[in-house]
């Protein structure tokens, strides 16, 4: 008999829908996507459909196995079901390490954006904004859906509103401005670097995109969750041509690529490039709003992470208690001072502590994207056909395909001078779960 408590199934359509759009635009985007444009020169925009595309064929994987069998902490069950304990133990707990890291670093990241308007210390801002995420999340899942609806909402409406202003000045219908197009070419070609430049920005791209899986996540606490994740998978892939393959092509559009600024936002230059007042603060609060979305999700991805370990006897069982609200609390709370310790130690250790932690979770969602396309692979062909709702384009080729991507991306960051370092390290803490794994086990057997 099954004991497990259950999630409350709080998350509306509407709610799902944005966490899978919002999930992908991160604030990494709309700072991030200048340090591509300055390795790929105009053929930016090619990188991103590249990496898109791989996204979305994850998340197609994703897709074909959460509709034949919805979970919380989907992709760890699956890569438990699919290649063994080892594998469902490995996501899990990389999986949480690194929503914890990135939770830690974006309450740092919104510390900043917030001393652009007033000084205050970075630590006490980062605080602020831990305590009131945490506290979205401790409430009920739909607050957190209802907060993760409105901004995601506030990122995707800032994006269409560029892509509207930023079509009218290219075509030349933007007042005292003609259609001009040059800048894709002007300045030293189409690519500046070189074939090899606009490769040499993947790794940054994919990292960039990390985040849609959250909805597979989230739709085992919808009434509905096959058809919530059929939607939410549909939808990834015109959100991804639209948003950031058409955002980064208007950008490279407006202005010359050489012409960026490392550290700031490639969107401000162009929207004052333009002729938008204040341009400058109404992009820091989209920035703003970017980082606390991603503290929101960071925070409940890791908590039904540590839920579902929680389950399988590989967290502690008081993970698995739930708030009358039903939403797993002591795993929010946990989870939320790892992320708080790392916000402390970014204050008192930047260069050490907190850069060796930032470092040894860089690749790990590339680990669990690669698990995660092996276990479709393997259960696709368990999965009697029948209960297949969605299932992977052109099977098994685009499996083996986006298998052989994900290996690509790996092999470019172990030989990358700028990513060599969170590529072994990422490795290391692979290999230290993996032997965790098996420490437990036979203890566990000794004990029986």
């Amino acid at each position: 008999m099954n004991t497990t408590p259950q999630l409350r199934q709080g998350l509306s359509q509407r709610q799902l829908m944005m966490i899978a759009i919002g999930g992908i635009i991160g604030a990494g985007f709309f700072v991030g996507s200048g340090v591509v444009i300055g390795k790929a020169g105009p053929a930016a925009f090619l990188t991103y459909a590249l990496c898109g595309l791989l996204i979305i064929l994850v998340m197609r994987m994703l897709g074909e196995m959460a509709t034949a069998n919805p979970s919380t902490g989907s992709f760890s069950e699956y890569a438990r079901q699919a290649l063994g304990g080892w594998a469902g133990f490995s996501v899990g707990w990389l999986y949480w390490y690194y929503w914890v890291i990135v939770v830690g670093f974006e309450a740092v990241a919104g510390a900043k954006v917030i001393t652009y308007w007033f000084h205050a210390p970075l630590w006490l801002l980062s605080l602020i904004l831990m305590v009131l995420m945490t506290a979205t999340n401790m409430f009920s899942v739909s607050s957190y859906g209802e907060f993760e609806f409105w901004f995601a909402g506030i990122k995707v409406a800032t994006i269409l509103i560029f892509l509207l202003l930023g079509t009218l000045y290219a075509v030349g219908l933007w007042p005292h401005h003609h259609a001009n197009f040059s800048n894709l070419h002007a300045h030293g070609g189409f690519f500046p670097n070189g074939v090899h430049g606009a490769f040499a920005a993947v790794v940054v791209v994919i990292f960039s995109m990390v985040g849609a899986e959250v909805a597979t996540i989230a739709a085992a606490e919808t009434p509905d969750p096959e058809r919530a994740v059929q939607r939410a998978t549909n939808a990834v892939a015109a959100r991804i041509a639209i948003f950031f393959v058409g955002s980064v092509f208007l950008l490279t559009v407006i202005l010359p690529w050489n012409s960026l600024q490392a550290g700031s936002s490639p969107f401000v230059a162009a929207l004052k490039q333009i002729g938008i007042p204040g341009a400058d603060h109404v992009m820091n609060a989209v920035v703003l709003t970017a980082v606390l979305s991603c503290l929101n999700s960071g925070l409940y991805s890791a908590s039904r992470v540590l839920f579902v370990l929680a389950g399988q006897h590989e967290a502690p069982a008081k993970m698995l208690e739930v708030s009358e609200r039903g939403a797993p609390y002591i795993a929010i709370v946990c989870s939320s001072v790892v992320g708080f310790l790392c916000v402390i130690m970014a204050a008192v250790a930047p260069n050490t502590v907190f850069s060796f932690l930032l470092n040894s979770s860089g690749a790990i969602v590339l680990f669990v994207y690669l698990l995660i396309a092996l276990s479709q692979i393997v259960l696709r062909r368990r999965t009697p056909s029948e209960e297949l709702r969605v299932k992977m384009w052109f099977f098994p080729v685009l499996s083996i395909l986006t298998v052989l991507g994900i290996v690509a991306v790996l092999v470019q960051m172990a030989f990358d001078h700028s990513a060599r370092t969170q590529f072994w390290l990422s490795l290391l803490s692979w290999a230290v779960v993996v032997a965790m794994y098996f420490v437990t086990k036979r203890v566990a057997a000794r004990a029986d």
